[in-house]
């Protein structure tokens, strides 16, 4: 009888310990950055298949290509870290945005609100340039926020800015810039595959589709992450 009470007091009281009630809502939930793409696998157009990167340059001069999704931050002359220049001329304006707003969390604990609006204007951009370059749709991207089949969900951070991850995010977010290093080499193979598969058949290879926007996913949230847009550590994931 005894042990029954046990049994049952460690039930009802279960769901006030840490890592017990809250834990399959916490593992439920979803990153607050994500990217959704409908995919185009048929029916693809081969003229402008074929003329891609010269079709995309305007918008890889302003926003710039999938290559600074392997690594955002590139050591240069062995004097420190910058923003690689692959992110474009807004690229390089939310760079420095970044580095304002990392003084701002890291001393004053808040995120200027419109510097943060500008960032994600850049990453809402850059996500729709990318996808076009990379063969996952055929329709022309809008030049700034416009109706297009591939979107970014990127919700504002809703509570107190993390101070210690901000200090320290290049150096949090080096083995994303690794595995990334690597998925950009395989993402590169797949578009060039994809190209020729189009250009022959018309058709976009559903298993490289869904690799490409996994990695442009992936990409993207680290991105947010080290431009400081949220604090959540990104997941190591395609999904």
């Amino acid at each position: 009888m005894a042990e029954q009470i046990i049994v049952a007091n460690m039930e009802t009281h279960s769901g006030s310990l840490p890592g017990t009630s809250h834990a399959a809502p916490l593992a439920a939930r979803r990153y607050p950055v994500d990217v959704s793409i409908e995919p185009q696998l048929g029916n693809r157009n081969r003229l402008t298949t074929f003329f891609r990167p010269f079709l995309a340059l305007p918008h890889l001069l302003l926003v710039g290509g999938p290559a600074a999704f392997a690594t955002l931050w590139n050591r240069t002359d062995g004097a420190g870290l910058q923003l690689g220049a692959g992110a474009g001329a807004l690229g390089a304006v939310a760079g420095v945005c970044a580095v304002i707003a990392w003084f701002a969390i890291v001393f004053g604990a808040s995120h200027p609100t419109e510097l943060w609006k500008l960032t994600a204007f850049y990453l809402r951009w850059r996500v729709r340039a990318v996808a076009y370059f990379a063969l996952l749709r055929d329709e022309y991207p809008p030049f700034g926020d416009g109706e297009y089949p591939v979107t970014l969900q990127l919700e504002p951070p809703d509570e107190a800015r993390n101070r210690l991850s901000v200090a320290f995010r290049p150096i949090l977010a080096i083995p994303h810039f690794i595995v990334l290093w690597v998925l950009g080499i395989a993402w590169a193979i797949a578009t060039i595959i994809a190209w020729f598969s189009i250009l022959i058949w018309g058709s976009y290879p559903e298993p490289l589709s869904r690799f490409a926007a996994g990695v442009l996913r992936w990409g993207t949230r680290v991105e947010a992450y080290v431009l400081l847009l949220r604090d959540e550590y990104p997941p190591f994931s395609l999904e």
